[in-house]
């Protein structure tokens, strides 16, 4: 078996995450956060849209991790990112966390929201 390493160019990968905290490109980030390609900031969660919106024209598609359990986001929340022309894939964290590293990891225009484990 071939194994090649994974190049995530400026953006960076999840590390690992556990209760509460999210570890990202080596730094320990504790609370809600959002990874993009223009950093990573904490969020304030469902109702914190502005940083959301303001990703539009950076990525295509905004991964919300819900935490340890998928749950729907507010329906509010979705209608005002499609509004912005952004796709939006809800998921548990966990599996959100994964999804962004292989997208990531081929050069895709991603960004996540993540409420913590």
């Amino acid at each position: 078996m071939r194994l090649n390493e994974v190049s995530y160019t400026d953006a960076k990968p999840i590390d690992g995450y556990g209760p509460g905290f999210f570890r990202i490109g080596g730094e320990v980030i504790e609370g809600p956060v959002i990874v993009a390609p223009s950093g990573t900031q904490s969020w304030g969660g469902y109702d914190d849209l502005d940083p959301l919106t303001a990703l539009a024209d950076q990525i295509d598609v905004l991964f919300v991790g819900t935490g340890a359990e998928i749950a729907h986001v507010p329906a509010q929340m979705r209608e005002t990112l499609e509004a912005e022309g952004l796709g939006v894939e809800t998921m548990a964290s966990p599996a959100a966390c994964r999804t962004y590293n292989v997208l990531l990891s081929e050069g895709r225009r991603v960004a996540l929201a993540l409420l913590p484990v």
